[in-house]
């Protein structure tokens, strides 16, 4: 199965429920996201960026309104149905990274990997080179960095297939040079599968040319 688009209809977190503030040009919207475009969501703290994240990858669903994959509305999916999608068409890098400490870099990756069988070692132990961190690819998370953590939870993200990669505030604590890097290594992984991305920021963003930029709040 792909999922061509991501539709959102009269979204609106239920925390947001009788709140005056506008909401900005997502939430109680008509938005596509289609397959291969590349969108930046902008937010303030508190806007809700990580709720939509979460809202579209089906961890949660306190919201209003309809989300769908192409023309199958979200709520319907069965347990086994998202368990297919999020090994094989929505891939999520969350904020708060979900970096395992007691196992080591490479560990952290492969717990994803095996599922997959995305990547080969080569390959993982390449994108460890690339992002800067290959000295540390068998040292403990815990004694990683926090932004040497986010690279590791970058690699994990792109160890599968997908037809749209989200991203929430995938480089908040990377320097201009690995965001760059990131962003090349992201975007070439995209263009290999045909998929969109979507990121999010409260200010530092992923370093890409964006199709679209989308604002949760005014």
């Amino acid at each position: 199965m792909t999922i061509n688009e991501i539709r959102l209809r009269g979204v609106l977190p239920d925390v947001f429920v009788g709140d005056s503030k506008a909401p900005g040009d997502v939430w109680l919207s008509d938005i596509t996201f289609s397959r291969g475009g590349i969108y930046l969501v902008e937010a303030e703290s508190g806007a809700g960026k990580s709720s939509l994240c979460s809202f579209i990858y089906g961890n949660r669903a306190d919201y209003q309104g309809n989300i769908y994959f192409d023309s199958r509305d979200l709520r319907s999916l069965s347990v086994s149905e998202w368990c297919a999608v999020r090994s094989a068409n929505i891939a999520l890098l969350p904020q708060e990274m979900r970096i395992f400490p007691r196992l080591t870099a490479r560990e952290n990756v492969e717990i994803k990997n095996d599922i997959t069988g995305y990547c080969s070692r080569e390959r993982i132990e390449e994108m460890f080179g690339l992002l800067g961190i290959a000295d540390r690819i068998d040292t403990p998370a815990s004694r990683l960095s926090v932004g040497q953590q986010q690279r590791v939870a970058i690699i994990r993200t792109l160890c599968q297939p997908a037809d749209f990669i989200i991203l929430d505030e995938p480089v908040s604590h990377l320097d201009a040079h690995n965001n760059n890097v990131a962003a090349r290594l992201i975007m070439e992984h995209a263009r290999e599968l045909g998929a969109a991305v979507i990121s999010t920021s409260v200010g530092n963003h992923l370093d890409v040319p964006y199709d679209f930029v989308m604002k949760l709040s005014r």
